[in-house]
C-alpha cells in the first residue's frame, strides 16, 4: 500500500516509516516544518500542517492508498502556555488533511488523554465520556470531532485512534522518560551526582512499546472500521514512579529522586488506563513490555 504519513520525521512517524518500509509498504513521508532541521536520515518533504495549500498540495497523489496523521502539537505541559498553538496544528491540521483527501481512508490519531481522570482501578473503553483537561487534549477531541462530522456529512473515510503513552527510543527529550534517561545515564558514567530531578511520580499511566503502536496503526489501516474509535493501549497501569524505580534497577544505579516544581505539570491525571478490547478484536496483539522500551532507551542514552 502506499501509505501517506504526516510527522513522518517525529518520534512516532521514524518508527511508523521503519515499519512500513519493511511490510513492503511505500510510504509517502511528510516532515514537519522545523526550524533547526530533520533527524539523520530523515526524508521527504516538510509540510506545515496549519497551511491548506500546502497540505492540498503534498498529498495530491492520486494512487495514495491512506494517510496516517501524526503531524501535531504532542506536549500536554507546553499546551498550557500555548492554547492556540495547539488547536491550530492540532484540530486545523487534522482539518487541512480531511480536506485534502477524498475517498482514501485516514488514521486521525488522537490520545488517551482525551478521556481525562478515569477512576483509578477502571479501564477507559471507547465509550467512556471525553471530558479533556488540557488544551492538548482539547485539541485533540477537537479534532476528532471534526472527523466524525467528515465521516458523516461527506462519507469520509475515518478512522479515530486514541494511543495512550507510548515508549522507546528517539523520544522527545523533554518528555518523561528521556529526561530520566538521560540523567540516569550521566550519574552511571560518574559525571553527575547521585540525584535524579523529576515532576509528579504518582499518576498511573498506561504505557505502550512504540513498535506495538505503530504495528496497531498498520492493522487499523486496513481492518478498522470507518467511523468508529479505537484505543490502542496495553490495559495495564503503572506508575511514573514506578517506571523510574524500574530504570533505576536496570541501569544498576543508586539514585536520590527530587522533585523539581519547575518540571510538575499544572493539571495532572491521577489515572488513565485504556480498555485495547475492540482493537485486539481485529486481530492486533501487543508483543513487547514497557520494560522492554525502557531497557532500549537506556542503552542509547
Amino acid at each position: 500500500m502506499k501509505i501517506a504519513v504526516t510527522g513522518a520525521d517525529g518520534f512516532v512517524g521514524r518508527h511508523l516509516c521503519a515499519l512500513l518500509h519493511e511490510r513492503g509498504d511505500q510510504p509517502l513521508e511528510l516532515l514537519g516544518p522545523r526550524r533547526e532541521g530533520h533527524p539523520a536520515g530523515a526524508s521527504g518533504a516538510p509540510v506545515d500542517v496549519t497551511d491548506a495549500a500546502a497540505v492540498a498540495s503534498a498529498l495530491s497523489d492520486s494512487s495514495l492508498d491512506a494517510v496516517i496523521h501524526l503531524a501535531g502539537f504532542s506536549s500536554v505541559g507546553k499546551s498550557h502556555e500555548a492554547p492556540g498553538a495547539a488547536f491550530a496544528v492540532n484540530a486545523v491540521g487534522t482539518v487541512n488533511v480531511l480536506r485534502a483527501v477524498r475517498g482514501k481512508r485516514v488514521l486521525v490519531i488522537g490520545s488517551g488523554e482525551m478521556y481525562g481522570a478515569v477512576a483509578p482501578g477502571t479501564r477507559a473503553a471507547e465509550d467512556h465520556p471525553l471530558r479533556p483537561l488540557s488544551p492538548y487534549a482539547a485539541s485533540k477531541v477537537a479534532a476528532e470531532v471534526a472527523a466524525l462530522q467528515f465521516h458523516r456529512s461527506y462519507a469520509a473515510d475515518v478512522v479515530c485512534v486514541r494511543p495512550f503513552n507510548h515508549l522507546g527510543v528517539g523520544q522527545d527529550p523533554a518528555f518523561a522518560v528521556p529526561t530520566f534517561a538521560a540523567q540516569i545515564a550521566q550519574i552511571k558514567r560518574g559525571r553527575a551526582e547521585p540525584l535524579v530531578r523529576v515532576g509528579n511520580l504518582e499518576p498511573v499511566r498506561d504505557f505502550s512499546h512504540v513498535r506495538d503502536v505503530v504495528e496497531a496503526y498498520r492493522v487499523l489501516v486496513e481492518r478498522g472500521r470507518s467511523g468508529e474509535a479505537y484505543n490502542v493501549c496495553s490495559g495495564l497501569g503503572q506508575s511514573i514512579r514506578a517506571l523510574l524505580d524500574e530504570m533505576i534497577a536496570l541501569a544498576g544505579v543508586q539514585a536520590q529522586v527530587e522533585v523539581d516544581p519547575a518540571r510538575v505539570r499544572p493539571v495532572e491525571l491521577p489515572s488513565l488506563v485504556g480498555d485495547p478490547s475492540k482493537l485486539m478484536a481485529l486481530g492486533w496483539q501487543p508483543h513487547r513490555t514497557a520494560k522492554d522500551a525502557l531497557a532500549e532507551v537506556l542503552a542509547v542514552a
